[in-house]
């Protein structure tokens, strides 16, 4: 009989450590997905203190609606832990500006100063393109709507290079007199016909684009990656990437910071995220 009663409450402690165990694997579960910054609008609530930990949402009437404390203590989930490319002091400094009590900082989902760039595969004659797609939000009618303001692919960019640092194929200025008759040895050599445009010219990858996929030449494959930049934080830049791992640390979080001085440096950035020429 005694060893009935001990085998018993055995069963009973095991069952009671069983249920303590799975209440706390749920329970740090929860915190998991509470901590998930899961959706791109998500990081924008969170990013200017619009909504409650468990995801609930914070009306402009709220106590809570992008309180300080709350901002506080979302800047500091909203970074990529394993990128060491940006400095704490770094972080430290863009939230005091972010906080700033005379000028705080928010995103506007709607506003102008932020991008999507979508790394996209394009088939041409059979074979693999790689082609990044730059959109933006723009009004329409009631609402808002996606749009590819710029592309970029190596693919395009091969034929537009000239070497600018010797002289190559050129018009003679007395063309004119000759009716542009020379025009024809111009035309006769593909490669080259490139240094006959002016030299302030920028070729436009959309239209290209536009007009291949149109011809039915450049056939879409799929997406394979996203990432935003954003400029509408004053005196920063910040991308926005996607992290799907174990942990805390994931979801869309911030995976690069960078402190812009003056509109030059803001410019420079620009053109290296469009892959234009300096």
């Amino acid at each position: 009989m005694r060893s009935l009663r001990l085998a018993f409450f055995a069963t009973l402690l095991f069952a009671s450590i069983h249920v303590d165990a799975q209440l706390a694997n749920d329970m740090d579960d929860e915190s998991k997905l509470y901590a998930q910054t899961k959706q791109v609008n998500q990081f924008f609530r969170r990013f200017n203190g619009e909504e409650s930990e468990k995801g609930d949402r914070y009306n402009p009437g709220d106590r809570q609606y992008r309180n300080v404390r709350l901002r506080k203590k979302y800047l500091a989930m909203l970074f990529d832990e394993g990128n060491r490319g940006f400095s704490n002091d770094l972080k430290v400094q863009f939230a005091k500006d972010v906080l700033d009590k005379s000028e705080p900082g928010v995103l506007d989902f709607h506003g102008p100063g932020w991008v999507a760039e979508v790394q996209t595969t394009f088939t041409v004659s059979g074979k693999d393109l790689p082609v990044t797609l730059y959109m933006q939000l723009e009004p329409d009618h009631l609402g808002y709507k996606w749009t590819i303001n710029k592309v970029y692919s190596d693919g395009f960019s091969t034929y537009f290079k000239r070497d600018t640092t010797k002289v190559g194929q050129f018009l003679h200025p007395m063309s004119h007199e000759l009716d542009f008759m020379n025009l024809r040895k111009a035309f006769m050599n593909v490669d080259s016909v490139a240094q006959f445009a002016s030299k302030n010219f920028v070729p436009d990858y959309l239209t290209l684009f536009l007009y291949e996929v149109k011809r039915g030449n450049m056939k879409f494959k799929f997406v394979d990656d996203v990432k935003f930049h954003f400029f509408q934080i004053n005196g920063w830049y910040f991308e926005l990437a996607d992290f799907n791992r174990p942990g805390y640390n994931t979801g869309w979080l911030i995976s690069n910071l960078v402190k812009i001085n003056n509109d030059r440096d803001k410019e420079a950035l620009r053109k290296f995220i469009y892959h234009e020429n300096p």
